[in-house]
C-alpha cells in the first residue's frame, strides 16, 4: 500500500512540475510564483525597460501566396529560434500576433544593459533569418524597432490570462518598427543615448511619426 502511494505522490510531483514549467515558459518568473502563492498579481510600474518589436517585410502578400500549414510551419520554425534568442541575452519574450514578435529587457530587476540586450538579441535574429534565408525557399526579410523608457507591465484576463506591457513606450517602440528597413535596426533617440559608447550609430534625422510629430531616429551601423 505504501508502494502505492508513493508512486501517487511521485506522480503528482512530475504533474505539478510539468505545470509550473508551463507557467514559467509563459510569464516571467517572479509574475508566476505570484500567480501560485496568491492566485494574482499586482501591476507594476518599470522605470527603465527596452523594448524590441519586429515584422517582416511583405507579410500581407506572402500570406496569400502560400498554404496556410506552411506559413505557420515557418513562423514556428523562426520564432522558436527567436524564443532561444532572447533566453540567450537575458530577454524576456512578451508576445507574438501574426507575424509581429514582442519582446523586452529590464522587467524583472533593474538591468543597466537593457538597450544592449535587445539590440543584441535582434543582431541574433537577423543574422538567423540572413543564413536561414540561403538554405529556403521562403526569403524572409525583417524590420526592426527598439525603444527605452518607461512601461506598466501586469497579467490581464482570468481563465486565458496574459502578461502584457502598457503605456506610451510601447506605442513608440510599435511605431519606430513600422518606420524601420528590412534587414535594419531601427532605435529611437532615447535608446540611443543608453548604448552611444558602446555600440555604432547612424542617425537617420527627424523622421514624422504619427501621432507623435518628428522624432530622431538611427540605424545600427554593421562593422
Amino acid at each position: 500500500m505504501s508502494v502505492l502511494l508513493d508512486r501517487s505522490e511521485d506522480s503528482l510531483i512530475a504533474e505539478q512540475k510539468k505545470t509550473d514549467n508551463l507557467l514559467y515558459n509563459i510569464l516571467p518568473v517572479k509574475v508566476a510564483r505570484d500567480l501560485k502563492e496568491t492566485g494574482k498579481t499586482v501591476p507594476k510600474r518599470h522605470k527603465n525597460v527596452t523594448i524590441l518589436f519586429t515584422d517582416f517585410k511583405d507579410f500581407t502578400e506572402l500570406v496569400a501566396r502560400i498554404p496556410a500549414i506552411t506559413l505557420v510551419n515557418e513562423l514556428n520554425d523562426i520564432f522558436g529560434r527567436f524564443d532561444e534568442i532572447v533566453e540567450e541575452v537575458g530577454v524576456e519574450k512578451i508576445e507574438t500576433i501574426g507575424d509581429a514578435y514582442m519582446a523586452a529587457s529590464g522587467l524583472e530587476e533593474e538591468v543597466k544593459n537593457h538597450a544592449i540586450n535587445c539590440i543584441t538579441a535582434a543582431q541574433k535574429m537577423l543574422s538567423y533569418l540572413e543564413e536561414r534565408n540561403k538554405k529556403h525557399e521562403i526569403k524572409w526579410q525583417m524590420r526592426v524597432g527598439i525603444h527605452s523608457g518607461p512601461i506598466v507591465a501586469g497579467v490581464v484576463g482570468k481563465k486565458k490570462f496574459n502578461y502584457d506591457l502598457f503605456g506610451d513606450t510601447v506605442n513608440t517602440a510599435s511605431r519606430i518598427e513600422s518606420l524601420g528597413e528590412p534587414d535594419k535596426i531601427n532605435i529611437s533617440e532615447t535608446t540611443y543615448r543608453l548604448v552611444k559608447n558602446n555600440i555604432a550609430c547612424e542617425s537617420r534625422g527627424k523622421i514624422q511619426v504619427k501621432g507623435k510629430g518628428e522624432l530622431e531616429m538611427y540605424f545600427i551601423k554593421y562593422s
